[in-house]
């Protein structure tokens, strides 16, 4: 990916980040002035900050769980009511479910 060819043999998905970082690497006084878009190449490339924030959902979706089974509800219950990429926008009734209005 260094050459800025992907697999496929078009542009790789880190490219327009690359030539950002080496247009501004190539007219600054110093490195520094950069750390910006070597920022956005870097996680373009490693995705680290996304998964940092993908952990840390997911730990906080399941400390959640935790916390609802300690009130008395089943863990499957819990794990069936919402999904990691839920938001919690959709409640789902309990009682409701299975009758007619």
């Amino acid at each position: 990916m260094a050459s800025g060819f992907s697999y496929t043999g078009g542009r790789s998905r880190c490219f327009a980040y690359w030539q950002e970082f080496s247009k501004c690497y190539a007219g600054a006084d110093s490195p520094s002035q950069c750390r910006l878009p070597a920022d956005d190449y870097l996680e373009c490339l490693h995705h680290t900050k996304e998964i940092a924030r993908a952990k840390a959902v997911k730990a906080e979706f399941i400390k959640q769980a935790e916390h609802h089974a300690k009130e008395g509800r089943k863990v499957a219950d819990v794990l069936a009511d919402g999904v990691i990429v839920g938001v919690g926008l959709i409640q789902r009734d309990q009682g409701e479910a299975g009758k007619l209005k």
